[in-house]
């Protein structure tokens, strides 16, 4: 009896899948360094992170991480903390927001992926921009950064900027 191959090993579909390489899209990594303080009494700091300018109407969130655990969505009631995230667009928003919202996270470093054409930066112009992250925590103390940034990137690009209390280094990488 002949052996048949299974089309999908040999027809056009498979071959062309094998020299099809992924479209690689433009996007951005931030990497957040949250610093361990010598406090008694430590608490996980807020963090929202944003984007603004380029004739945006509105910031753009990125993402807010804060106590989502807390009975009856109370770990909202701290995010006003973060003036100036609060200011330009928490109080219009209800928490929590899919995509965006998310847990503290514990001193050491943590990186985030966005992507271009997905959320949220599905509707990102071409333009002169800020990338904004703020932190605040109980008992502690409220900090900000900025780092410009053109968008879309024109090749790789690494920036950064360091904090002094509540926030270590940020860093943002462009992809082209």
């Amino acid at each position: 009896m002949k052996s048949l191959k299974p089309l999908w090993l040999t027809g056009p579909v498979f071959l062309a899948g094998l020299s099809a390489a992924p479209a690689q899209a433009s996007g951005l990594t931030v990497t957040v360094e949250i610093p361990r303080l010598g406090v008694s009494e430590y608490h996980r700091p807020y963090v929202a992170m944003w984007i603004e300018g380029g004739g945006l109407a509105r910031p753009l969130d990125l993402a807010v991480w804060y106590d989502v655990k807390m009975a009856d969505n109370g770990g909202t009631k701290w995010l006003s903390d973060m003036r100036l995230w609060w200011r330009k667009s928490g109080r219009n928003l209800q928490m929590p927001v899919d995509g965006v919202s998310g847990a503290t996270k514990a001193p050491g470093t943590h990186t985030v992926n966005f992507t271009e054409g997905r959320k949220p930066l599905a509707s990102l112009p071409a333009g002169q921009y800020e990338f904004v992250i703020e932190a605040a925590r109980e008992l502690g103390g409220r900090e900000f950064l900025r780092i410009p940034f053109q968008w879309p990137p024109k090749g790789g690009e690494s920036l950064s900027a360091k904090g002094g209390s509540e926030l270590g280094a940020i860093k943002l990488n462009l992809k082209k």
